[in-house]
């Protein structure tokens, strides 16, 4: 352990930024590309502005009014992209499924289908909508900030560590060919300790969370393996597995193990919380009598996460339930039958990551109590006692 806390923030920024060095040259590596057009066409999303609408034919639909049908002659300059200040005339057509409603000066997004350079189609995509979604996450961070102050400023550098692992780190990862499973160990470890360092530093009630988390997501896995393996499911038996089989077979990604990967990744941050919680309540626990026993301070532990334990197992199930909320809600409508859907692909792999992730978090509360009655007491030891001996030195 590091004496000096200098040398410990020192130390903390320096990995941090040879971790960042190793992801920008880990995304340098050329890799391969998927195009699932496939040919010499290609398609972009870019920015358009409507200058006018010049002409339309819009009726209200009869079961929601809010739904248009009908369609728009729009005059629109593309703003991004190979044929930016391009200005083109295009029919917007809009149906239940495709209900953007244009207005003069708004900004768009439109789909550039090209043939070649010369040869393209220009049609509506969506809405311009990541202004406003950068506002959201701007003002959530700011709200973090205001209420949390220095801890919640820390917080919103772990978010955005946690997001650059993912999607700097993980993902290409996966997509390289890198054992899913190796690749979900390792993120996660990287996600627990930035976040937990960044909020309680070097100390021992952290090292404990860190521990227990790691351990309980490993659990977590193995069990997610154990019984998909024996139900027969993995990562051919989800719902976009006939364009990732078609990756898999371009980029060598390892499909089988994606299911598993994502599942560990999903309850990560259920098991961070419970595992800090635990650490965090045995600390104060400890500080508050440190004549307790490594026994009295896991009974202690114990006791706090039985109280945990329900709610953080409704977290991920109500998460996992609310991902799946329109699946769930045809299935009702067509009146499938039980037989159905409990052998139906998607609900097992529903109740698997549910089940698994639940099973990480209960596990993980007897395994941080456990460490932290271990740890907690033998690091706050050292660190007093050199003023004790102060303390009991006579005065000159």
């Amino acid at each position: 352990m590091f004496a000096s806390s200098k040398v410990r923030t020192a130390l903390f920024i320096a990995v941090l930024l040879l971790i960042s060095v190793f992801m920008y040259f880990f995304n340098q590596i050329p890799e391969k590309t998927y195009n699932e057009q496939g040919g010499t066409s290609y398609a972009s999303y870019e920015k358009a502005k409507v200058l006018r609408v010049i002409s339309e034919d819009l009726t209200k639909d009869s079961t929601d009014e809010g739904v248009l049908h009908g369609y728009q002659e729009l005059e629109i300059k593309i703003l991004s992209g190979e044929h930016k200040g391009e200005v083109h005339t295009i029919t917007n057509y809009l149906s239940v499924y495709l209900n953007v409603l244009a207005k003069a000066n708004q900004t768009i997004i439109v789909n550039v289908d090209s043939a070649d350079p010369k040869h393209y189609q220009v049609t509506v995509y969506s809405y311009y909508r990541a202004s406003l979604q950068f506002f959201m996450i701007l003002l959530f961070f700011a709200v973090l900030w205001a209420i949390g102050g220095k801890k919640g400023l820390k917080s919103v550098a772990g978010i955005l560590c946690t997001f650059a692992f993912i999607f700097y780190l993980f993902i290409p990862m996966l997509y390289r060919g890198y054992s899913p499973i190796f690749a979900s160990v390792v993120v996660g470890l990287l996600i627990t300790c930035i976040t937990l360092l960044l909020l309680n530093g070097w100390s021992s009630k952290s090292l404990a969370a860190i521990f227990g988390t790691m351990i309980g997501v490993v659990i977590s896995g193995i069990f997610a393996y154990i019984f998909g393996e024996l139900v027969q499911i993995s990562g051919y038996n989800t719902k976009e597995v006939e364009v990732l089989i078609v990756v898999a077979a371009q980029t060598g990604m390892q499909l089988k193990g994606l299911l598993f990967a994502g599942i560990m990744l999903a309850t990560l941050g259920a098991i961070i919380d419970v595992g800090i919680s635990i650490a965090s309540a045995v600390y104060e626990v400890y500080v508050t009598n440190r004549n307790l026993s490594q026994k009295e301070l896991f009974v202690s532990g114990i006791n706090i996460g039985r109280d945990m334990m329900g709610t953080m197992a409704n977290t991920l199930l109500l998460a996992f339930t609310g991902t799946t909320l329109f699946t769930l809600m045809v299935l009702y409508a067509m009146k499938v039958s039980f037989t159905q859907l409990a052998n139906m692909n998607m609900v097992t792999i529903e109740v698997i990551q549910g089940i698994t992730g639940c099973m990480g978090v209960v596990l993980t509360v007897p395994i941080v109590a456990y460490i932290s009655s271990f740890l907690i007491p033998k690091f706050e030891q050292k660190s007093v006692q050199p003023i004790e001996r102060q303390e009991t030195m006579p005065s000159l």
